[in-house]
């Protein structure tokens, strides 16, 4: 049974996320956000309801059946229209967002999509130039969260890169955050938490 005290990277995620919408009311602004990873949908219907029916979500994966799924859970949730889902990589992030498009937040979750083809996966090269394209244009205390498997082929050397990559963020311009579990031996995962100043 899983602890009660300590969140798991899921839930501390949300947690860090409702956080934000909370700031979001408060300044009652209107919060754009982008689901870099929006596999069968989850975090993007989670994220659309976060946003309201003023906010907006841009998503982004290369697999079509993912994407699928995640049209019909957020036609399901009746939340469709507060989401716009692209089939592209999340490198497109620049090119896709319209033009002067300030982002509130982005959430990523690197690996590959459950339930599909475990050969297609998330490449530093191509996440790393996502989370670069959007540091411009994210607001003031926007947060950007990135959960890293390392689990399969491929997941440690991206995680290695994406956190050595974290680290050489200006500390008077971002805090960096780190939430993991240094004694899971087996798929060691981490949830990496970026806020600009």
């Amino acid at each position: 049974m899983r602890p009660r005290h300590i969140p798991s990277i899921l839930q501390f995620t949300k947690t860090i996320w409702l956080q934000a919408a909370e700031c979001w009311r408060e300044k009652q602004h209107t919060a754009v956000v982008v689901d870099g990873t929006v596999g069968n949908g989850h975090d993007t219907l989670f994220l659309a309801e976060l946003v309201g029916e003023r906010g907006h979500v841009y998503g982004f994966d290369v697999q079509e059946s993912g994407l699928a799924n995640a049209q019909e859970r957020l036609e399901t949730a009746q939340v469709a229209e507060h989401a716009t889902l692209f089939h592209a990589g999340h490198e497109t992030v620049a090119d896709k967002l319209p033009e002067g498009t300030l982002v509130s937040g982005a959430m990523y979750n690197l690996g590959y999509l459950p339930g599909s083809d475990h050969a297609v996966i998330t490449r530093a090269r191509t996440t790393i130039a996502s989370l670069q394209a959007l540091l411009p244009v994210l607001m003031p205390n926007g947060i950007i969260t990135v959960h890293i498997y390392t689990g399969h082929e491929g997941g440690t050397a991206e995680g290695d890169e994406v956190m050595a990559w974290s680290k050489t963020l200006s500390w008077k311009e971002y805090r960096v955050g780190r939430y993991d579990f240094p004694n899971k031996e087996i798929n060691k995962e981490h949830l990496l938490v970026i806020e600009k100043l």
